[in-house]
C-alpha cells in the first residue's frame, strides 16, 4: 500500500507549427495548444497500475499551466484519488527548477510514500523535474523507470538503460521517481467520466509563491533553416546504388 503523488505538466503540442516570440528568447505562447506531457501521462498510468495492484491513493498535482483544469478533471475520471492546482504562476512560464521549488514547499506538508513524475520536458533545457525536486526533499531518486511494485515499505522499480538492458532496484520510501514508460498504454477517459468529474468538483487550488530559477538565460533561439539541397535520384536500382557511391566518395566518405 502507498500514497502516491503525481506530477502533471502541461507542454507545447508539437505536432502544431510553432513560432519564436518578437525578441526570439522563447516559443510564442499565447495562441500555442497545450497538451499534457507525454512522459507525465506514463507516471500517472504507472501510479494507477501499482493502486490497483496494492491499494493506496493516488493525488495529482499541477501548477496553473494552460488548460491544466482539463488535465486534472481527466486524473480524476481515471481513477486518480485527489486534484490539486497550485497558482500562482499564472505570468507565464517557469522553468524546471521554479517548478520543483514550488511543488517542494508544498510537499513539506503533506503525507506520501512515493512521487512520480515524467522522465523529462520537452519544453526545458534541464528539464527533470523529478531529479530536481528530489534533491530539494532530500530523498532517494531513480530516473528512466519503466516499472513500479510497492511492498513492505520499500520499492522494486525497473530501470532502462540503452541496448535494450535493464536493472532492478529496492528504494527505500518516500522517493522520487522519474517514470520513461508504463507498463502499459495510457488509459482513456470517457468524456461522461470526465464531465462527471467536473460536475462534481473537488479541484483543490492552493496558493503559492513561485521565486528562484535554474541561473540559465536563453540568450536567442533559432528556427531551424529550410533548404533546397534535397535531390532526387532516377534510374534503375543499379543506377541509383552507383550514384550513391560517387557521391560518397566525392564526400570523402569512402574510398
Amino acid at each position: 500500500m502507498a500514497d502516491m503523488i503525481v506530477l502533471l505538466r502541461q507542454v507545447p503540442d508539437l505536432v502544431e507549427e510553432l513560432e519564436l516570440n518578437d525578441d526570439s528568447t522563447d516559443v510564442e505562447r499565447e495562441f500555442m495548444k497545450f497538451v499534457l506531457s507525454e512522459w507525465d501521462d506514463y507516471a500517472l498510468e504507472e501510479a494507477l497500475l501499482v493502486k490497483e495492484a496494492s491499494q493506496g491513493s493516488v493525488t495529482v498535482v499541477a501548477l496553473d499551466d494552460p488548460d491544466v483544469d482539463q488535465v486534472l478533471y481527466t486524473a480524476l475520471a481515471k481513477g486518480a484519488d485527489k486534484a490539486v492546482k497550485l497558482t500562482g504562476s499564472e505570468e507565464g512560464w517557469i522553468d524546471s527548477h521554479q517548478r520543483a521549488r514550488t511543488i517542494a514547499s508544498w510537499m513539506r506538508n503533506q503525507t506520501y510514500d512515493l512521487v512520480l513524475t515524467g522522465v523529462q520536458s520537452v519544453e526545458d533545457i534541464d528539464g527533470q523535474v523529478g531529479m530536481l525536486l528530489a534533491q530539494e526533499l532530500q530523498h532517494p531518486h531513480v530516473s528512466v523507470v519503466v516499472s513500479v511494485e510497492t511492498k513492505n515499505g520499500s520499492a522494486r522499480v525497473t530501470q532502462e538503460f540503452g541496448g535494450g538492458r535493464f536493472s532492478e532496484l529496492d528504494v527505500q520510501l518516500p522517493a522520487v521517481l522519474g517514470i520513461q514508460q508504463s507498463r502499459q498504454a495510457p488509459r482513456y477517459a470517457p468524456i461522461s467520466r470526465v464531465r462527471q468529474a467536473q460536475q462534481a468538483g473537488g479541484l483543490e487550488e492552493v496558493p503559492t509563491e513561485v521565486s528562484g530559477g535554474s541561473g540559465l538565460t536563453v540568450r536567442r533561439l533559432y528556427a531551424p533553416e529550410s533548404t533546397d539541397h534535397a535531390e532526387m535520384l532516377e534510374g534503375s536500382a543499379d543506377e541509383v546504388a552507383d550514384k550513391i557511391i560517387e557521391l560518397l566518395r566525392s564526400r570523402g566518405l569512402i574510398k
